[in-house]
């Protein structure tokens, strides 16, 4: 059983399920007990209860007339339902390419689009070229994005602190 019920204190109405002894009324936390709440209607329909809490509401605001021409909540809600466009529907319709979008998001938007840090790229030339001249260091880091100067940076103080060894032009993570 539904029954729409209303707060004495702040006027709230709500819907409530089943016969409990009390009632906590959602809005301002006044508690009662369920006889002593006023009943506006007991049904057995929830969409009954819903219409009859609409409508009250509706008519509270100035809006019943408007409300009256309405179809039912039951009947809106499955309009609703049936009507709604999806995102990928919504994003193709203004133009959007959808899987752009969806890599898009995808991505870290903290990480440079290059493929990791500055520092990062370096690190993983040092590690993925076999003993790399300086030259094809900056040759890898510059076709991601990284500038000479930082790279040639980065190498020297690489090999001062003693992460990477340089031998005759050629460097080796250590």
């Amino acid at each position: 059983m539904y029954a729409v019920v209303g707060c004495s204190v702040c006027s709230h109405l709500w819907i409530l399920e089943g016969r409990t002894e009390t009632t906590a009324c959602p809005r301002c936390g006044t508690r009662k007990r369920y006889e002593a709440r006023k009943k506006f209607v007991e049904t057995e329909d929830v969409d009954h209860a819903r219409e009859v809490r609409a409508s009250m509401l509706a008519n509270r605001s100035g809006h019943g007339d408007a409300f009256a021409r309405l179809d039912s909540v039951a009947e809106l809600e499955t309009q609703v339902a049936d009507g709604v466009v999806s995102d990928e529907e919504y994003l193709e319709a203004s133009g959007l390419d959808t899987d752009e979008i969806a890599s898009a998001g995808e991505r870290n938007p903290r990480q440079p689009a290059r493929g990791g840090s500055k520092s990062e790229i370096v690190d993983r030339a040092l590690a993925e070229l076999e003993r790399p001249t300086e030259a094809q260091i900056v040759e890898y880091a510059g076709e991601r994005g990284v500038s000479a100067e930082y790279v040639e940076r980065a190498l020297e103080k690489l090999t001062r602190s003693g992460a990477v060894s340089e031998s005759g032009g050629r460097y080796r993570p250590l």
